[in-house]
């Protein structure tokens, strides 16, 4: 009784006068502190973002100047118009679903599992892996698809043997054959991220308290269960940021297939990818309005589907003590 009592004077005794002027006095340099370091991302947020975005959605509302209307003028909707009846437009989106449909779960499922595994092996044997696994992510765009040109040519291939034991002779036979190419940017673009991305779920993985580990072990959780259980439960956000970040990566395939059909003579189709038809609407066509609305299209398709990761990752939520 005399506890309860203790407590319940305890939960009504008021706050400290100077107590709450010191609170309320925090708040205001806590948040001026905030904003000093909010301001460079919100100015690169309006550079290379809001303005952008602004700017595109008035030059898809254009019309293409023309010999007889240099001027251009307001056209509605005529440029998404344009975009939505070409005929090449469900045909790049298809190419691009199917090479995602590939690659990010296999890209997913390698960067979680090999993170698992280098920080189930402490010590010097998990540093060298993870090195080992970033050496291909060095590589970077034009040196990594150098890399597999000459991976790709059976001329030249160190693993020509296997091009000519399925019948392939040439570059051109390797990248053009019906259905190949999607298998060929998966590799690629596996190879050439999964190394950084271990690297940042590591990271997450490393910031887990070691008391977590040792109560699990304590609850007789093993290797499996402590994986399953209590690893991947906790890093879900660093999880849930690799699937955003190469999903945009995904939408964004130009350089890639743009380069292969170079050096495989033209053989692949010039607007593979949705960039592509928007390069081919902008430079090729020169409708700028219809190049303007194919990239707020894709925008609006990769904001919805990394919305959804969000929030069922909770990337952006409350830290739960």
């Amino acid at each position: 009784m005399t506890t309860a009592l203790t407590d319940r004077r305890s939960s009504t005794v008021p706050v400290p006068r100077a107590k709450r002027s010191r609170v309320q006095a925090s708040r205001p340099s806590e948040t001026r502190g905030a904003w000093l370091l909010l301001a460079p991302y919100v100015v690169l947020l309006l550079v290379g973002g809001v303005v952008p975005v602004g700017y595109a959605l008035k030059t898809a509302l254009e019309k293409p100047p023309t010999p007889l209307d240099p001027g251009g003028g307001f056209g509605g909707v005529a440029g998404f118009k344009a975009v939505v009846t070409d005929f090449r437009f469900v045909d790049t989106f298809q190419n691009v679903f199917a090479t995602l449909a590939i690659w990010l779960p296999i890209m997913m499922v390698g960067i979680v599992g090999l993170a698992l595994l280098i920080h189930a092996s402490p010590g010097r044997f998990g540093s060298t892996m993870r090195f080992v696994y970033y050496i291909p992510g060095a590589l970077a765009g034009i040196a990594n698809f150098v890399l597999w040109v000459y991976l790709l040519n059976p001329g030249q291939s160190p693993i020509e043997g296997f091009w000519h034991a399925i019948g392939v002779d040439t570059i051109k036979q390797a990248v053009a054959a019906p259905g190949q190419l999607p298998f060929i940017l998966t590799a690629m673009m596996f190879f050439q991220g999964v190394g950084s991305w271990i690297i940042v779920v590591t990271g997450g993985l490393n910031s887990i308290p070691e008391e977590i580990f040792e109560a699990a072990a304590l609850d007789g959780a093993g290797a499996w269960q402590l994986a399953w259980h209590v690893k991947l439960p906790i890093i879900r956000p660093w999880i849930g940021y690799a699937a955003l970040m190469n999903l945009a990566y995904g939408f964004q395939l130009f350089l890639e297939p743009q380069l292969l059909d170079q050096v495989a003579s033209n053989a692949l189709p010039d607007q593979w990818t949705p960039t592509q038809l928007g390069y081919a609407f902008a430079f090729s066509n020169y409708n700028f309005p219809a190049a303007a609305a194919m990239s707020l299209i894709l925008l609006v398709i990769t904001l919805g589907i990394g919305l959804v990761i969000v929030f069922r990752s909770g990337l952006f939520g409350e830290e739960e003590h």
